[in-house]
């Protein structure tokens, strides 16, 4: 009787635990590899973005200078969000006589030979002195008015 109610209540062999362990390694490693994928491209994302806004700020900067910038190539490095940027600007002429392209690149500058983000933009001389657009001007008082 002893050794009947042995054969019926006996639990894992060796061999299904160790089957086991491995279907539940591997599903952890490819849960793993995810995981290191997802938080590279959430890096990248976060650089491109960065590098967007230090372009988007320099070709703002650039429009509203109170002189138009100087046709040639310009460098500089900034810190901006924690980490050293260079932003290399590049000015030059177009067909047009009012008008200057802007290039501006961005990258890392531990990183200089990676591009991280390119912005383009044109760029108009600025007003003269004293002179504010139309649409700022406050509406004028008097007949019809």
């Amino acid at each position: 009787m002893g050794v009947e109610l042995c054969r019926t209540h006996r639990g894992f062999t060796l061999i299904e635990v160790m089957v086991a362990l491995v279907i539940v390694a591997v599903g952890m490693t490819a849960v793993h590899a995810q995981l290191s994928r997802y938080a590279i491209g959430a890096a990248i994302i976060e650089e491109k973005t960065v590098a967007s806004w230090i372009a988007s700020n320099k070709l703002t900067e650039l429009a509203i200078a109170p002189t138009w910038p100087a046709i040639g190539d310009d460098e500089e490095e900034i810190e901006f969000a924690g980490r050293y940027w260079r932003v290399r600007t590049e000015v030059s002429e177009t067909d047009v006589e009012n008008l200057r392209r802007v290039d501006v690149y961005v990258y890392l500058s531990e990183q200089p030979d990676r591009t991280i983000h390119q912005m383009m933009a044109l760029i108009e001389p600025p007003p003269p002195r004293g002179f504010p657009p139309p649409e700022w001007l406050p509406p004028r008082s008097g007949a019809g008015g």
